[in-house]
């Protein structure tokens, strides 16, 4: 399969919802009934543990610090609002696939995510975190596949781009095409790099279309 990528000259328009003037931390917690109303659209962030999700919502907002990496991997089960522009949300999820949780957090992972993808909120589009470096976990594709039975809009960011050299980076992409051979029709796959910026734009254009189809 070939992976369809997004055009790199295309960004969002200015004074639309991914000119970001605002964003501000609402609330973290762990019961999906506790999330804010659903007033305004949410946009989730989602992947493994470590696989830069913290650092690639500080870059998207231009806000360092705004979302913090937990300090124990894995064992922080919270769902993060943040409120953007005060009219959409960025929705920060817990990391999932570290090897040291034990099976009933495993499974409390699964309830959370299932209740919270499956609550009927304005969830407008999901960003699927994977890490560049290495090819998708069992975990990964089985968060794709879930997505895909319940309908949701997603669009795969591949982080730690930099890291690799350009052989290594052209291989991989080359892979990935193997890797992840049922995104389905239409399913955008972006490289990203928190360090040097690639992707961001790419990125806010996706997630501006996915605004404009409300």
């Amino acid at each position: 399969m070939k992976l369809v990528l997004p055009l790199p000259h295309v960004k969002p328009q200015k004074g639309n919802k991914m000119d970001i003037t605002n964003a501000e931390f609402v609330i973290s917690n762990t019961d999906v009934r506790k999330c804010p109303a659903g007033t305004f659209p949410e946009y989730a962030f989602i992947g493994r543990s470590n696989v830069g999700k913290s650092s690639l919502i500080n870059m998207l907002t231009g806000r360092k610090g705004l979302a913090m990496t937990s300090a124990t991997p894995g064992k922080t089960m919270l769902i993060n609002h943040f409120l953007i522009n005060k009219s959409w949300y960025i929705v920060d999820l817990p990391g999932y696939g570290y090897a040291k949780i034990s099976k009933a957090e495993k499974k409390r992972f699964g309830e959370l995510m299932e209740g919270y993808f499956q609550s009927g909120r304005p969830i407008r589009l999901v960003v699927q975190l994977i890490d560049m470096r290495h090819a998708p976990t069992a975990d990964d594709l089985q968060m794709i596949d879930f997505l895909q039975q319940i309908g949701l809009p997603f669009v795969v960011v591949l982080t730690k781009a930099d890291k690799l050299k350009p052989t290594q980076y052209k291989k991989r992409l080359e892979e990935l095409g193997t890797e992840l051979p049922n995104l389905g029709t239409g399913v955008q796959v972006i490289p990203f790099s928190s360090v040097k910026g690639q992707g961001s734009e790419q990125l806010k254009a996706v997630i501006e279309q996915a605004c404009q189809s409300e």
